[in-house]
């Protein structure tokens, strides 16, 4: 079987050196387009842009031209090369500035695992759109990565920061590429949750993997990544625990070893619809199936939540380093996805590192909430940084948050 399999994906696949590389249903493969479908060999580096295609307008997003994208990044996880990836391109409106539109790498959180729930395909969440729509209203281009096996082969490697970095900057470095008259080189790269992690993690690798593309800043909001090594133990972050619905996610993700047991020997017989779930459906219908299913990670998951904790690699942990560009980070009060403390103890590891950063609170505001909340802070930074003015410092004066506020009404995706 294993040989029949590896045939299927060189012919399917040419150019690809996938032989380590799981497809199919199994680990969320979607027929969605031929768009998604690269059937020529492959470019033998990441950052092409391999084809485009103008995408449905969003509502909520005011562009000049939008454009489905698909081009080659690396797989670090598998070590399967040069893969194809999908994402979405945004310019301004009106012509661009001498030199270009500054870019904007946006990152984002959890949809699934699903190639469906790929926003290139399905369109940005509102919330998202919204966010990515502000910063082409101040003159910035937005390039947004689906990452690595959303839309297109193989499993997403969910949370894997590593992977995720990476399909960041070569959507920035396809895009560049692309589009050398229309786009600076002067890239601000940006994300929440999930993303928060994709965000520090390109800008890590960054100097390394890509040290052509001019990093400005780095932002980075509702954190999930952790630090070991940090001065401040995090916990795992979740107020109510981590719901089984994201656990599942990364079964089929990459987050158990190669030699580990198969998900469907992980999770109970009530479980098993779960991780059947999430191959086919993205976050809004997994939660409502959790919920009907009164699942969590105890009665999910065979041995509990203790099994599976241990069996799954902690893929959020990152080194304690200096990051090659300023950060900014942004925490909701009333956070109750990803706890303000754990979030707390991200940022004072990212001091203790050595880092000047920029981190700001806010008062009753939530996990999601803070994605827009947050963006007149954000643009006051990165102009900032534009314009090589100092900004301030916040490790010096870090307060630890209390408990989980309640949610401020009447605030748009402040739910």
């Amino acid at each position: 079987m294993r040989f029949h399999l590896a045939l299927v994906i060189s012919i399917l696949l040419p150019g690809v050196s996938l032989a380590a590389l799981p497809v199919g249903p199994e680990v969320g493969d979607q027929d969605l387009s031929p768009f998604y479908r690269w059937d020529a060999a492959l470019p033998d580096k990441p950052g092409i842009m391999l084809r485009e295609e103008p995408m449905k307008r969003q509502p909520e997003i005011v562009a000049g031209q939008s454009r489905r994208i698909l081009y080659s990044s690396r797989d670090v996880r598998w070590d399967a090369g040069i893969v194809p990836v999908s994402g979405a391109l945004y310019f301004p409106q009106g012509k661009p500035p001498p030199g270009g539109w500054p870019l904007v790498a946006w990152a984002h959180g959890t949809l699934g695992i699903a190639d469906s729930c790929a926003p290139s395909w399905t369109g940005h969440t509102p919330r998202d759109a919204s966010y990515i729509n502000k910063w082409l209203q101040q003159g910035f281009a937005v390039v947004a990565t689906d990452y690595q096996g959303l839309g297109g082969p193989g499993p997403h490697p969910y949370l894997i920061w590593q992977s995720e970095g990476r399909s960041v900057l070569d959507s920035v470095r396809a895009a560049l590429q692309a589009y050398p008259q229309q786009l600076a080189n002067r890239l601000v790269i940006t994300g929440q949750s999930q993303g928060s992690g994709a965000s520090l993690g390109a800008s890590y690798i960054a100097p390394s993997y890509a040290p052509e593309l001019k990093l400005q800043a780095t932002i980075a909001t509702g954190l999930v990544a952790t630090f070991p090594d940090g001065p401040v133990a995090a916990g795992d972050g979740r107020i109510h625990g981590t719901p089984p619905r994201l656990e599942m996610l990364r079964l089929p993700g990459g987050s158990l070893a190669d030699d580990a047991p198969a998900p469907e020997k992980l999770v109970t017989a009530k479980g098993a619809k779960l991780l059947a779930m999430v191959k086919v459906a993205c976050m809004p219908e997994l939660t409502h199936y959790q919920r009907s299913l009164h699942l969590n990670a105890d009665n999910a998951f065979v041995g509990g939540s203790k099994q599976i904790t241990a069996v799954l690699k902690p893929v959020t942990d990152m080194p304690l380093a200096r990051f090659p560009a300023p950060l900014f980070l942004a925490t909701g009060l009333a956070d109750r996805t990803l706890s303000p403390y754990h979030q707390y103890a991200a940022v004072a590891a990212l001091c203790v590192a050595g880092n000047p950063l920029e981190w700001k609170t806010y008062q009753g505001i939530t996990h999601n909430g803070t994605v827009n909340t947050a963006f007149a802070d954000e643009l006051t930074f990165v102009q900032a940084v534009l314009a090589g003015k100092p900004r301030p410092d916040s490790c010096g004066s870090l307060v630890i948050p209390g408990k989980a506020q309640p949610a401020t009404k009447g605030i748009l995706y402040n739910n």
